[in-house]
């Protein structure tokens, strides 16, 4: 046997070993366990929660499918940005308040895209002319520019929302105190978030306008609150939307909840501050060990050597 023959047998075995495996992962050719068998009949007197049920009949591969499909998803969402369509684009100009449409935004997007393009090509004419790139280097030199624009304008939508939620998660601790004192002193939930609103300036405070709008237009209030949670899209908002709700539907005591969840965000605030502080404490190392350390290093002991050399 020859080496070709050789690795054509080889080939031919991985293949079918990996033919076998697939049919043998098969929902259909596996075999149903004691535990599958009895598990309809126990299922009332369970006490686990079914969010940690570990269930594969559904993928071929079991555990492997499933994080190889959290990176397939993962991946569709980082390329949905480089489509031009406008799925998914009104809620992150919701989220960073913004009152122009998804076409708009994706015209004056083409436009920055545009402007790169020329702008790279007349670089590029330039360079070719007098002879310091090639053609290779000029296309890169014309694309480039274009894709920066692209992208660039995509990524000042999204630094202008985590800016515009840092600025409610800021502002929220303040406005649910002042929240909390309305309600304890005899108001509603929503004479509290009026007075809120009217008492206070920044961009919780227009969400809020916001939402008594919507209240007066004749949107219930609950509603107006849940469509205000799915808009800005921030947890801490969230779980004070969800408080209010249980406390105008149960009567619970709203006072209590709303300090509760304020004090919540000033604990994360300031454990983040910590955390921020522990990350700057160790990029702070890098110039005292490559800058700082060896000047001192080289301060100590020149003297000594200069001495050395004069011969005293």
């Amino acid at each position: 046997m020859n080496t070709h023959a050789a690795v054509v047998m080889g080939l031919g075995i991985l293949l079918g070993s990996g033919l076998w495996l697939t049919f043998v992962r098969l929902p259909a050719m596996r075999k149903t366990s004691f535990v599958q068998r009895v598990e309809p009949q126990l299922r009332s007197v369970g006490s686990r929660s079914k969010l940690l049920d570990a269930d594969d009949s559904s993928t071929l591969f079991g555990p492997l499918e499933k994080i190889f499909r959290l990176f397939v998803s993962d991946a569709v969402h980082k390329l949905g940005r480089f489509n031009i369509s406008v799925h998914g684009l009104n809620a992150r100009l919701e989220q960073a308040g913004r009152t122009e449409t998804a076409l708009e935004f994706r015209a004056i997007q083409l436009l920055w895209a545009g402007a790169g393009l020329a702008v790279g090509a007349l670089i590029s004419l330039l360079l070719l002319w007098r002879g310091n790139i090639n053609i290779m280097g000029g296309v890169a030199l014309t694309l480039g520019p274009m894709v920066f624009g692209y992208l660039f304008y995509d990524y000042a939508l999204g630094a202008r929302i985590k800016k515009r939620q840092s600025r409610m998660i800021a502002e929220f601790p303040a406005l649910a105190e002042l929240m909390a004192l309305a309600v304890g002193a005899g108001e509603s939930a929503a004479s509290a978030l009026d007075r809120v609103a009217r008492s206070s300036n920044g961009v919780l405070s227009a969400e809020f306008g916001k939402v008594l709008a919507q209240t007066r237009a004749g949107t219930p209030l609950i509603e107006a609150l849940n469509q205000f949670s799915a808009r800005v899209n921030v947890a801490a908002l969230s779980r004070f939307v969800d408080g209010i709700s249980v406390a105008v539907n149960r009567g619970t005591p709203l006072a209590e909840v709303l300090r509760a969840q304020a004090q919540d965000v000033r604990d994360v605030a300031k454990r983040e501050l910590m955390e921020a502080a522990g990350r700057k404490e160790i990029t702070m190392m890098i110039p005292l060990i490559f800058g700082v350390l060896p000047l001192t290093v080289v301060f100590a002991v020149f003297p000594g050597l200069a001495m050395l050399q004069m011969g005293f």
